[in-house]
């Protein structure tokens, strides 16, 4: 399988201009410095998956927000210094979020309104412009298309969205994620690629019930769970029948007998055969355990995951560098850092 070259071991940097806990120039000034990006290139990381909302970026109008693009301009910079490579992720755009807080949003009307999906492409248009002509710098298209009903007009705008970033860029990576939260399962529902620069790019956190457990923000998810790992694969697939099956029915149905590489083995192989079929390479955009986990089931799972994506060459990075609820850098991790780190 073809392998996405300098994106191989990173982690995210969600937080900063995504998601954001504060909107202040503070917040924007110190969240994320250039100590921080030399503090991953030492942990020997390749890349970083920078995740922005298009809020800070253009306003309601479309205009570009100069203050905004400031920012990532740095953090490019930062990473050429450090020799990182940076793969810019639309993480909401004018008219689609995935963020499950923001609980009245239609998740549907970006893939039937033309309008959209025209300001959508005039984005990715300017952001080519200015982040093409950056040998480290690739673009993750839209993070997290939730409904499973959009499949085939989420295809047609990636096609479009593809070639208009291919009239400036022609030769920058370009991800590409399915439906059902970016799940695994959704990488055979996407088209072939428009070109040999195209990633398919999926998120793993599976088991949900276990990498999630405690989260406030999933619908379903009881504030008390304590769940280990490993643990009997059952009882996983009970606990996650309180959750959506979009988001966390992956592991139903799958032919293991325990857990460990073999569930994710299970869980990457149709992904795998679709990416070896139309020739892309494979991606993992986001993967990680919660801190409200025990640290030490945490490792193992990450030791176990990280055991196939290396067997396959399959690129990766880590949600999140700092806070979020994940954050690698903050106390919760301290016992086990340099454990987490080395399996990155």
């Amino acid at each position: 399988m073809r392998v996405f070259t300098g994106f191989q071991h990173g982690v995210n940097l969600g937080g900063w201009l995504s998601q954001c806990d504060a909107t202040t120039e503070a917040h924007f000034n110190t969240f994320i410095t250039e100590a921080d990006i030399r503090r991953i290139k030492d942990m020997g990381l390749d890349h970083v998956r920078l995740p922005v909302d298009y809020n800070w970026i253009e306003n309601e109008a479309g205009a570009p927000i100069e203050a905004g693009m400031k920012h990532i301009d740095d953090c490019v910079g930062w990473c050429e210094a450090a020799g990182l490579n940076l793969l810019l992720d639309l993480h909401k755009a004018f008219g689609y979020t995935f963020d499950p807080l923001e609980k009245n949003a239609d998740r549907e009307i970006f893939f039937h309104d033309a309008a959209l999906q025209a300001r959508f492409i005039a984005l990715w248009q300017r952001l080519a412009r200015r982040y093409g002509p950056h040998a480290n710098v690739a673009f993750d298209l839209l993070n997290e298309v939730i409904s499973p009903n959009v499949v085939e007009p989420w295809n047609d705008i990636v096609e479009r969205t593809v070639s208009a970033i291919r009239e400036i860029a022609p030769d920058t990576w370009i991800v590409v994620g399915g439906v059902c939260y970016n799940n695994v399962r959704s990488v055979p529902l996407l088209a072939p690629p428009h070109d040999e620069r195209v990633v398919y790019n999926f998120h793993c956190y599976e088991p949900m019930v276990f990498t999630h457990q405690k989260a406030y923000w999933v619908e379903g998810m009881p504030d008390d769970l304590d769940v280990a790992y490993p643990d009997d694969l059952e009882h996983y697939v009970a606990l996650s029948k309180q959750l959506s099956f979009d988001l966390a029915g992956a592991i139903e149905g799958q032919d293991v007998t325990e857990l460990g590489p073999e569930l994710f083995e299970a869980l990457f192989a149709p992904a795998l055969e679709a990416a070896q079929r139309n020739g892309a390479p494979l991606y993992c955009g986001e993967y990680g355990v919660i801190d409200r986990a025990d640290t030490a089931d945490t490792v193992r799972w990450l030791k176990d995951i990280s055991e196939v994506f290396n067997r396959h060459g399959i690129g990766r990075a880590l949600w999140n560098y700092k806070r979020k609820d994940f954050g690698l850098i903050d106390a919760h991790y301290d016992p086990v850092r340099d454990a987490m780190v080395k399996l990155l």
